[in-house]
C-alpha cells in the first residue's frame, strides 16, 4: 500500500480540488450567456495548461503517426471530459454540487463496475460480486441522504 499511498493522496486531492470547477464554470456561464461558451472557455484553459505541464515535463510520443494509429474510441476520453465539464455547469446549480458530484461518481462506479466485469479495454476481470453491488448502492443511499438532507 505504500506505494500506492501517495497515488491515493493525489487523487483526493484532485477530487476536492474538483469541486469548485462547477461553481467557478456556472459563475462564467452567466458572466458569458452560454453554459456551453463556458464549456468552451473551461476547456480551452484545461488544453493550455495540459500543453504547458507537457513542455515541462516532455511530450512522449505525441506524434501525427502514434495518432493516427490508435483506434478511434480513444479519442471517446475527450469527448467525455468536455460532456462533464458542461453537465457541471448545467447540473450542478439546480442540483447543488455534492449531489451532483454523487451521481457523477455513482455513475463512475456503475460503468467501472461493468467493465470490471467484462474486461473492458484491457482491464483484468473483475466479477461483479454481492459486495461490490452493494457499495454501489452505498453510494446510491448517500445520494438519497443528500437529497432529502
Amino acid at each position: 500500500m505504500g506505494a500506492v499511498l501517495p497515488y491515493m493522496v493525489a487523487a483526493l486531492l484532485v477530487g476536492a480540488a474538483s469541486s469548485i470547477q462547477p461553481a467557478v464554470n456556472a459563475i462564467l456561464a452567466r458572466a458569458v450567456g452560454s453554459a456551453y461558451g463556458a464549456t468552451v472557455v473551461s476547456v480551452f484553459v484545461a488544453l493550455c495548461t495540459i500543453v504547458a505541464i507537457t513542455l515541462v515535463t516532455g511530450r512522449g510520443r505525441v506524434t501525427p503517426g502514434v495518432l493516427l494509429g490508435v483506434p478511434w474510441w480513444v479519442y471517446l476520453g475527450g469527448v467525455v471530459g468536455a460532456l462533464l465539464v458542461a453537465a457541471g455547469v448545467v447540473v450542478a446549480p439546480v442540483t447543488g454540487a455534492l449531489l451532483f458530484f454523487i451521481l457523477v461518481v455513482a455513475g463512475q462506479l456503475l460503468g467501472a463496475m461493468a467493465m470490471d466485469h467484462w474486461g473492458a479495454f484491457g482491464l483484468s476481470v473483475r466479477e461483479v460480486s454481492p459486495l461490490r453491488v452493494a457499495g454501489f448502492g452505498l453510494v446510491l443511499a448517500g445520494a438519497v441522504l443528500v437529497l432529502r438532507g
